[in-house]
């Protein structure tokens, strides 16, 4: 808030809220959010989590979000802006900022620090016995390493660069926490259940032989903050 100047009772909007997990801090500063999440089910479970909150959860496409332009202090988006149309994304996000207004988009990756836990390329074996295995040449970027948007959003004509600032930690998992987190993941999603499955129980089988019971997954993101210019066209 201190980068972009919001203060209490500010507008913002919040690109794919899904169950409201970053909604919530943003809402604690007094913030009066309007949380975009397309899915219905995501979105009624963010109503309860927001209760009593001044958020308003709608379920919609951020791209088909209408409404007055310039309403808005700023947009962000926390793991959801790579889902958005390219073509639309910085317009649509422009054309609801005020003159002053911000962009601020991160998302949350793993990471793999030098010394990290090994478990993930022990467990690559049970990915390749059910047909998942990596592409090759997948990048497994370390801690300071993730791609930044700094290009495309100055190429967008819409925004200019205020900061752009790299996070890393870790967090350690037990083995139903760990697979909770899985089960959030697309990939693991359409996976079919009796490998999805055996790939869970690969998981706890081989956790519950390890003294602390966890592994421990490095994560990282990088935050983008940008500033709608002056003189930008957000008309689409």
């Amino acid at each position: 808030m201190d980068v972009v100047g919001l203060r209490p009772g500010d507008r913002v909007i919040e690109v794919g809220a899904g169950s409201g997990k970053a909604t919530l801090p943003l809402a604690r500063r007094g913030l009066r959010i309007t949380a975009i999440e397309p899915g219905p089910a995501l979105a009624a479970q963010a109503r309860k989590n927001l209760a009593g909150y001044p958020v308003d959860v709608v379920v919609k496409r951020f791209e088909d979000l209408d409404g007055t332009p310039g309403e808005f202090a700023a947009v962000v988006a926390a793991t959801a802006w790579h889902w958005i149309d390219p073509r639309l994304r910085y317009r649509r996000a422009a054309r609801a900022l005020r003159p002053d207004g911000h962009l601020a988009v991160w998302g949350a990756q793993h990471v793999f620090p030098d010394g990290g836990d090994p478990f993930f390329d022990e467990l690559q074996e049970v990915y390749d016995a059910i047909g998942e295995a990596l592409p090759e040449g997948a990048p497994r970027p370390a801690p300071g390493e993730l791609p930044e948007l700094t290009a495309e959003i100055e190429e967008s004509g819409q925004f200019d660069i205020v900061t752009v600032e790299d996070f890393d930690w870790t967090v350690d998992y037990d083995a139903e926490a760990y697979i909770n987190l899985l089960r959030t993941f697309s990939g693991h999603i359409a996976m079919a259940p009796l490998d999805r499955e055996r790939l869970f129980t690969e998981i706890r089988q081989r956790l519950a032989r390890r003294p602390s019971g966890t592994v421990r997954r490095g994560w990282g993101t990088v935050l983008h903050i940008a500033r709608a210019r002056a003189q930008a066209d957000p008309d689409v």
